[in-house]
């Protein structure tokens, strides 16, 4: 059996910072060398990661790799190897797709696609519909991440916006829902007024796109969720929370408190702000919408105490012909998996987060909240999932760098002082900086505790 050893690195782990060294052998953590704890047997390979970084691989819940149905633009081969490359080695994929994975059929498909095509571990949410809750008990919880529910504008039939169905869903499952919070109706309101403003046929400024997707509009819809899910005693989460008004309805509890209701902020979310959109547009238009810099720091700040217990991407490919048209028209999304966890590293360097902060808020409480089964943490007898960055390195997203299939990041051309060196994902180095991406193995999909 190969024995590799992760020699010299600092481990960043379970709020510490120590210099160690790490054993994978059996695609899992056999040794952690700490505080002296010798070698207990020679390895056959050594990587010296002095200078380095050796973290657990990041656990994004929230993306969407447009397989099947959409894959002019994304599909799990291309997204996960800009996963890998990102230091992502798990992702939990959206049910909006074509046909969107709204039955037992589809998500079978689904789940088959991915154990097919995917570089990094993997699971995928059953997406609900004002309909379909009675399919909610004949999921397999250990396989199955969650339940994904549009409580806003969404794809084909995804958006519930009955109470009676919204009253089943939240009292019909035990099983996590993860819930896209805009109140539909006031957003069509506030649409209809700037179209008007502007006359027909007229595009909308994109940067009227955080007046139509409004404060309100997401609060009141959050506000709902909320309540819904105290009353029934569900586990909500809310996904890509946008503004300082919603923090009010959530509490700084830890995860192992049991903590049921739980909030997500994106990596966009925390890095924009208003005024981005003077220089990048609809490259940064997505939903709900980059709001004002009062909320991207209220974001940060409630990621520090613990209001918000995730960060993950919203990875929502498109193709740049299709984010045109204004606030109204131009599609919502962006690419951000492959350079998620050096844009969180470098608010780090700038002092709104630790490291040790960014690797309990993008790998630990993912597993924790997920009741992920031995990932997410470096621990003897965990998965081998780990991400080596390296700090003090200056170098520039530059085009060719991009993964993603949709060929862009609004990110290009910033530069960063943090590099992934090597991702691995059960022990296989998927990922080497010098070498790029090994696309000839597959993750494994994702297990529950049920």
């Amino acid at each position: 059996m190969k024995r590799t050893l992760i020699h010299n690195a600092t481990i960043v782990n379970e709020g510490t910072r120590k210099q160690g060294s790490l054993v994978i052998e059996d695609g899992r953590i056999a040794e952690i060398l700490t505080d002296g704890k010798p070698l207990s047997a020679p390895c056959d390979e050594t990587i010296d990661a002095t200078g380095c970084y050796l973290m657990p691989g990041v656990i994004d819940d929230h993306v969407h790799f447009r397989d099947p149905g959409l894959t002019h633009k994304a599909d799990i081969l291309s997204e996960s190897r800009a996963a890998a490359a990102g230091g992502v080695t798990s992702i939990m994929d959206m049910p909006n797709t074509v046909p969107p994975t709204v039955t037992l059929e589809a998500l079978e498909q689904k789940q088959a696609l991915l154990a097919e095509k995917c570089v990094v571990n993997h699971s995928c949410y059953f997406g609900a519909t004002n309909d379909n809750y009675t399919l909610f008990p004949r999921l397999d919880r250990t396989r199955v991440c969650g339940i994904k529910l549009f409580m806003g504008s969404s794809t084909g039939n995804m958006l519930v916006d009955r109470m009676d169905s919204l009253r089943r869903i939240f009292g019909g499952t035990d099983m996590l829902i993860a819930a896209h919070c805009e109140d539909s109706e006031i957003i069509r309101r506030n649409a209809e007024k700037y179209q008007e403003g502007y006359g027909e046929g007229n595009p909308v400024p994109v940067n009227k796109h955080p007046n139509i997707r409004s404060v309100q509009a997401c609060y009141a819809s959050s506000r709902l969720a909320v309540q819904l899910a105290t009353e029934a005693g569900a586990r909500l989460h809310l996904l890509h929370i946008s503004t300082a008004k919603e923090l009010s309805l959530l509490s700084p509890a830890a995860l192992d408190d049991g903590k049921r209701i739980t909030a997500e902020a994106c990596v966009a979310h925390l890095l924009f702000d208003l005024k981005d959109y003077k220089m990048l547009g609809a490259c940064i238009k997505c939903n709900p919408a980059i709001k004002r810099q009062t909320d991207r720091d209220a974001l940060r700040q409630a990621v520090c105490d613990g209001r918000i217990d995730v960060i993950a991407t919203d990875h929502a490919p498109h193709l740049l012909t299709e984010k045109t048209g204004g606030a109204l028209r131009a599609a919502s999304g962006m690419p951000m998996v492959q350079f998620s966890l050096v844009s969180m590293l470098r608010l780090a360097d700038e002092g709104v987060f630790t490291p040790e902060l960014v690797v309990e808020k993008m790998c630990h409480n993912p597993a924790r909240l997920f009741h992920i089964e031995g990932r997410g943490f470096i621990r003897e007898g965990y998965r081998a999932d780990l991400v080596l960055v390296r700090p003090g390195v200056h170098w520039q997203v530059t085009h060719d760098a991009i993964l993603s299939k949709c060929g862009w990041s609004p990110l290009e051309n910033q530069t960063f002082e943090w590099q992934v060196q090597k991702t691995f994902v059960n022990g296989y180095p998927v990922y080497d900086v010098a070498t790029g991406v090994d696309d000839t193995r597959r993750g494994e999909e994702l297990r529950f505790h049920a």
